[in-house]
């Protein structure tokens, strides 16, 4: 029969050594949700570290993904009644006739005109450099279909979301810059067709920033 040798108890950890283990893990384990995983996973950084090391975006694309994936999916079982061809139809006569018309009529009074037309399935961000409290006025048109879009802003550590759309074809409007830093829309095209996007600016801004 083959006996083990058994351990010193002096070579034991103690329960103090033990307790003082765990609570370390504990803390390593909190220390990492806070700086990565939240940051990375749902764009919530309570330390800026997130921001610092580009974790914090991450999250916010992948929240924003998931978002929107889900709108998605409960606008199609809404309209699953209609017409895809029709809807696709209407959606693209509407968009060229509406952008025509701004062309002619508001473009002179925009400072700024950016156009682009996006793929299914892919986004573009745009944004404008702006002092708490500036104002902006704007116009965006989706032609040949409809997009997502979500304006908002960051800038100093700060974040703030301003209004979320799923399958709009134009927004109008004033944006005033909650704090200074950058502010503008990310707008993704979830239709089957290629759609383009047609934004004018004007306002109390110092710089467009484009992809």
């Amino acid at each position: 029969m083959h006996n083990g040798n058994k351990p010193n108890l002096d070579d034991l950890p103690t329960s103090a050594q033990l307790l003082k283990s765990t609570i370390l893990a504990a803390v390593a384990a909190g220390v990492i949700l806070v700086t990565v995983v939240l940051p990375s996973e749902y764009g919530i950084d309570p330390t800026g570290i997130g921001k610092a090391i580009g974790l914090a975006e991450m999250g916010e694309i992948k929240t924003q993904l998931s978002e929107e994936a889900e709108a998605d999916r409960m606008l199609e079982l809404q309209n699953s009644g209609a017409s895809d061809d029709q809807s696709s139809l209407g959606n693209g006569i509407f968009g060229f006739f509406f952008a025509a018309a701004y062309a002619q009529t508001a473009t002179p009074e925009w400072t700024d005109q950016y156009s682009v037309t996006l793929t299914p399935g892919e986004g573009v961000e745009v944004k404008l450099v702006m002092e708490a409290g500036a104002e902006a006025g704007f116009l965006w048109v989706a032609e040949n279909g409809a997009v997502n879009f979500d304006l908002h802003g960051d800038g100093g550590g700060e974040n703030i979301s301003y209004e979320k759309g799923r399958a709009v074809e134009r927004a109008e409007g004033v944006l005033t810059a909650a704090f200074t830093g950058n502010h503008g829309w990310f707008w993704r095209n979830r239709g089957v067709q290629d759609v383009t996007v047609t934004l004018y600016v004007r306002g109390d801004y110092s710089e467009m920033k484009l992809p």
